[in-house]
């Protein structure tokens, strides 16, 4: 075991982010110089407040007091427990309650561990030492299951996870959420005239400069399969998901990999299905793969090396159903 915290951080290399839930200032204040050194510290005196903060700002750790007016400490675990953007983020209730039967309610509900008030600063820096030691584990882990061996992006699985957690949030706050849906132009014949380990390096190529374009942590770049992307924007709308598909596009081109059998290109390029959609109770994520995958299918049929957007997505907005490198370009002139 390692004798401080300090330790335990400079072994991974990370900064973690600790959540304090109390409506007493005075406690947030007790635990914030015990961990202020360490961790960036965020607050909250409100359980509707924490559930806001732990979605947004995804802390490696919760300390939750019970007790408090309006929503109590035990539902916010709950609710923390029931979306799939929270539950893994471990819960120690800080609580004055020292029964048993409290105690095991809350390992039910789902904490981790309990700390009694008043706080004892050692008890409580080695509490979560622990638990942050067995949290930063299973992210290694998670992350390395999550990834895909040849490309080093996300992998399907995670596209699958993080598609239905994006589509749940996007229906809880009625924002807009992007797909797009990316292929490699000609990648078999590449493949044939090159040779599989060229095609590989391409994959990687491609991979790492289509993921140069994104800006936000939530943003995700995935393999899709074979020579397929997928790339998710959750809270962008059909105007930015255009806007980053035409970047995609130019990013691959300037790669300059030379793809001699390709009809689209000198160099390897690739087509592109932007789908748009404001999910609603109605809908399931897959119909935004469905409109996405005929979007792809739409750039494909008019030439490949372009994008193309899903034409039922938003009546109302004007959107140019088709771009390419080349015509924005042409603009620009």
């Amino acid at each position: 075991m390692l004798n401080t915290l300090h330790d335990t951080l400079q072994r991974s290399g990370h900064r973690p982010r600790i959540l304090i839930v109390d409506d007493q200032p005075i406690n947030i204040r007790a635990l914030n110089e015990v961990f202020k050194e360490d961790c960036d510290i965020l607050m909250a005196t409100k359980g509707e407040q924490a559930l806001e903060q732990a979605r947004s700002q995804q802390p490696d750790i919760i300390l939750l007091d019970i007790v408090m007016p309006g929503m109590d400490g035990h539902e916010v675990c709950r609710q923390l427990k029931a979306d799939p953007s929270t539950e893994n983020i471990p819960v120690i209730f800080v609580t004055s309650q020292n029964d048993d039967n409290d105690e095991a309610f809350g390992f039910e509900i789902g904490a981790v561990d309990f700390i009694s008030k008043p706080i004892n600063p050692v008890i409580v820096r080695a509490r979560v030492r622990t638990q942050l030691a067995l949290k930063l584990q299973y992210d290694f882990a998670r992350n390395m299951a999550l990834l895909d061996g040849l490309t080093g992006i996300a992998n399907r699985r995670r596209f699958d996870e993080d598609l239905i957690a994006d589509w749940r949030l996007c229906l809880r706050e009625e924002r807009p959420m992007t797909m797009l849906l990316i292929d490699v132009d000609y990648f078999k014949r590449y493949n044939d005239h090159y040779g599989h380990q060229a095609g590989d390096e391409c994959l990687r190529m491609v991979a790492k400069g289509l993921q140069g374009i994104l800006r936000r942590p939530s943003d995700l770049l995935s393999r899709y399969g074979g020579e397929e992307f997928a790339c998710l924007l959750p809270f962008t709308d059909l105007v930015g998901g255009e806007g980053r598909a035409e970047a995609m596009l130019k990013a691959v081109q300037d790669l300059k990999i030379p793809h001699a059998l390709s009809d689209a290109s000198d160099y390897v390029s690739i087509s592109i299905g932007v789908a748009c959609v404001i999910p609603c109770n109605d809908q399931q994520p897959k119909s935004l793969i469905k409109q996405a995958d005929e979007a792809l299918y739409q750039s494909k049929a008019e030439g490949r090396a372009r994008f193309s957007s899903y034409a039922g997505i938003d009546q109302s907005h004007p959107s140019h159903p088709t771009g390419s490198v080349e015509a924005s370009q042409e603009k620009a002139h």
